[in-house]
C-alpha cells in the first residue's frame, strides 16, 4: 500500500473537540516545545484538539460518564498531521539532538522507540479517530496520578504495568474501562491511547493543520 496515495486534506468529518465538551482540559504538547523532540511539531498551528465526528460522539459518553464520578477529561493530542508524523521519524532516525532523553526516554536509545513501538512511520492520530488523553480530578483541581506522565517512553507507561501504585493502578483502570465502555481500543505500551474501535477512515491518513480557522472554513 503507498502511503502518499493515502494522505488528504479533506477536513470536513472533523470537529473541535471542545465544541462537542466544552468543559474538556487541552494540554497539546506538540503544539508546545514540551515534548519528546524539544520543538513545536510541523502541522500544530494552534492548541485546540481535533477529531473525527464520530470519535468526538464517543467521547461525550466517556466525558458524561467520568463527570459522575468526579473527573473531567484532559487531552495531550488528538488528530496529528502527517507531516507531523514524518518530522517525528526524521528526528527518531536521522537528528542527534537527545536534549529531551531524560524526561521522556531515560532507559532508551532514540533508535528503540521504533521498535518498541512509541513511534510509527505511520501514525493512527493521522486517521482522526485517536486521543492520547487522562483524568482531571475536579475536587483535587489537579490531573489524576497515572503512575507516569503521558509520553514517558518505558515500561511504567504500559497500561498493565503493576511497578506502580495500586492507587495509580486503579487511576490507569477508571480511564480505560470507561473508553472500552464507549467504543474504544487501548494498545499495549501507552496507557493514555486510544482509538474507535468503528473508525471511520480505517484506511485513511489526514495532513490538515491543526488550527480551528482552517477547520472552519
Amino acid at each position: 500500500m503507498d502511503f502518499e496515495q493515502k494522505v488528504t486534506n479533506d477536513n470536513s468529518g472533523f470537529v473541535l473537540l471542545s465544541d462537542r465538551i466544552p468543559g474538556i482540559i487541552q494540554e497539546i504538547r506538540y503544539f508546545s516545545t514540551f515534548n519528546f523532540t524539544g520543538d513545536r511539531v510541523d502541522g500544530y498551528e494552534e492548541p485546540c484538539a481535533i477529531i473525527t465526528k464520530e470519535a468526538a460522539r464517543a467521547l461525550v459518553g466517556v466525558s458524561n460518564e467520568l463527570n459522575v464520578k468526579g473527573y473531567r477529561l484532559k487531552v495531550f493530542d488528538a488528530y496529528r498531521p502527517a507531516c507531523a508524523v514524518k518530522k517525528f521519524v526524521y528526528w527518531g532516525i536521522e537528528d542527534t539532538d537527545i536534549r529531551m532523553k531524560e524526561y521522556f526516554y531515560p532507559d532508551l536509545e532514540k533508535g528503540e522507540l521504533f521498535s518498541k513501538g512509541y513511534i510509527a512511520a505511520r501514525s493512527s492520530h493521522s486517521r482522526g479517530s485517536t486521543i492520547d488523553l487522562t483524568l482531571f480530578d475536579m475536587k483535587k483541581g489537579a490531573e489524576v496520578d497515572m503512575g507516569s506522565p503521558f509520553d514517558f517512553f518505558g515500561e511504567r507507561s504500559h497500561p498493565d504495568c503493576r511497578d506502580i501504585t495500586d492507587e495509580q493502578y486503579s487511576n490507569r483502570m477508571i480511564l480505560r474501562e470507561a473508553m472500552l465502555r464507549n467504543g474504544f481500543d487501548p494498545i499495549d505500551c501507552e496507557w493514555w491511547h486510544f482509538t474507535l474501535h468503528d473508525e471511520p477512515y480505517p484506511d485513511t491518513y489526514f495532513d490538515f493543520p491543526v488550527s480551528s480557522a482552517d477547520l472552519r472554513r
